[in-house]
């Protein structure tokens, strides 16, 4: 592996030089937050109140979570460097253009349409941009262990399926199956790779355990951008949705586990798929009229505020006391 320009151990012991790229997940989290209570709003028959809140709310952290890091990028470039060349790290930074599809799907969500399509716009172009880049750095002369496989590879390429959620609805309905076919292609092959790695190999690190619940974005996302780009429900919607089921319930087996790890930051990859479980809910519930996804929808989507205030204070409080932010 390339050495990065910048050593962190040669950086301050904390502060902003170690403000990480995981950060994004926080408004991947927030922003599935959003849609989820907005789309609730519609299947529930609740105020709508409460999804254009936290559209704004989530809207403000975006814009400080990105301006801290633009400034971190802009001060120590090198250890951009260094989190670009660290083989867990690299699959956050399409976390970015993730954060910014999905603000846009949010403003779409809540009917501000004008709004979201040039952000989609843009969002799509970083996404594709960064997926073609990550995807470059894991064939390159960069061998990777067993070990730094885990469930976070989904990020970089399956992160595609979300630009079609509102890309067809926005007009892009071409990009946006190119978009879905990206990431459905990238989301078996991974698939098999994470499965084998969790199957055959150390256990992940403790750290890291709470990434095993992003197993149950991908196929959730995936029916929610198929549904939308067929426009209804079909045979291949069945499986991702009932995929989704499926990884649900192996995630519940990992629960008590899960919860006996120390906080990090990596505790945010709860939140945008407890979302994404929340959405599938509402959509099969919707197409398929079974009252059963409905009220799973609605009991994810009451666990999701809980989950993100929780997390919220932690990670404030790991801010104040220095436990963020500092080298690893």
């Amino acid at each position: 592996m390339t050495a990065p320009a910048e050593s962190p151990s040669a950086l301050p012991e904390n502060g902003l030089a170690h403000f990480p790229i995981s950060f994004f997940s926080v408004l991947m989290g927030g922003f599935g937050l959003t849609i989820a209570l907005l789309r609730g709003a519609d299947a529930l028959g609740f105020s709508a109140l409460p999804g254009v809140i936290s559209l704004w709310v989530f809207g403000v952290v975006f814009a400080v979570v990105a301006l801290t890091y633009l400034t971190k990028a802009l001060r120590y470039p090198g250890q951009i460097v260094w989190e670009w060349n660290h083989p867990v790290r690299i699959n956050f930074f399409p976390a970015m253009s993730i954060s910014v599809l999905l603000f846009a799907t949010a403003l779409w969500a809540a009917g501000y349409a004008d709004l979201a399509r040039p952000l989609w716009v843009v969002g799509a172009a970083g996404q594709a941009a960064l997926t073609l880049a990550v995807v470059a750095s894991w064939i390159s002369h960069r061998a990777f262990m067993p070990g730094q496989l885990g469930p976070a590879w989904f990020i970089p390429a399956v992160g595609n399926i979300v630009a079609p959620v509102a890309g067809g609805a926005l007009g892009f309905a071409e990009l946006s199956w190119y978009f879905y076919a990206t990431g459905m292609i990238f989301y078996f092959v991974l698939l098999t790779l994470v499965m084998n790695r969790l199957f055959f190999h150390d256990p992940i690190p403790a750290k890291l355990q709470p990434t095993l619940v992003i197993l149950i974005a991908p196929p959730a996302i995936g029916f929610i951008a198929h549904s939308a780009l067929v426009g209804g429900l079909d045979p291949m919607g069945r499986v991702l949705a009932m995929a989704t089921v499926l990884f649900t319930g192996i995630v519940l087996t990992q629960l008590r586990k899960l919860l006996r790890v120390p906080f990090s930051m990596a505790f945010w990859a709860l939140s945008f798929p407890v979302a994404a479980l929340a959405l599938a809910c509402f959509r099969y519930a919707e197409l398929a009229g079974i009252k059963g996804f409905l009220w799973g929808g609605a009991a994810a989507l009451a666990i999701l505020p809980v989950i993100i205030l929780v997390l919220a204070f932690k990670t404030v409080k790991g801010l104040l006391s220095g436990e963020i932010c500092v080298p690893e």
